[in-house]
C-alpha cells in the first residue's frame, strides 16, 4: 500500500533551501526506491499541496576518517526538490 510518511523522510532545511523557497521550490530527503510521481503524490497527500514538478538528485556518500588509520563512508542518500503551483507554500521552518 501507498504510505507517503515511507517516502518523504524529512525536509531539508539549509542555506540554499531557504533560498529557493522564495521560488516556491522546497527540498526533501526521499526514500532510494522512489520516482518523481511517487514523490509527487505524497507531498501532495502530506500537505495538501499542488505540485508542478519535481527533480531528484543522488547523494553519494562522503568519504571520513575516523581516528588515525580508520575510514568510512556517509551514508549516500537522494533527495528531491519540489516546485510548486503558484500561491501554494509549505512551512517547513
Amino acid at each position: 500500500m501507498f504510505d507517503p510518511y515511507t517516502i518523504i523522510k524529512y525536509p531539508l532545511v539549509t542555506e540554499k533551501a531557504t533560498a529557493l523557497a522564495s521560488e516556491n521550490k522546497y527540498l526533501f530527503a526521499v526514500a532510494k526506491n522512489v520516482r518523481k510521481n511517487q514523490i509527487k503524490m505524497a507531498i501532495e497527500q502530506i500537505y495538501k499541496v499542488s505540485v508542478v514538478s519535481v527533480a531528484i538528485i543522488n547523494m553519494p556518500g562522503k568519504k571520513r576518517k575516523y581516528r588515525m588509520f580508520h575510514e568510512g563512508y556517509r551514508p549516500s542518500y537522494k533527495k528531491a526538490i519540489v516546485t510548486l503551483k503558484e500561491g501554494d507554500k509549505i512551512a517547513v521552518t
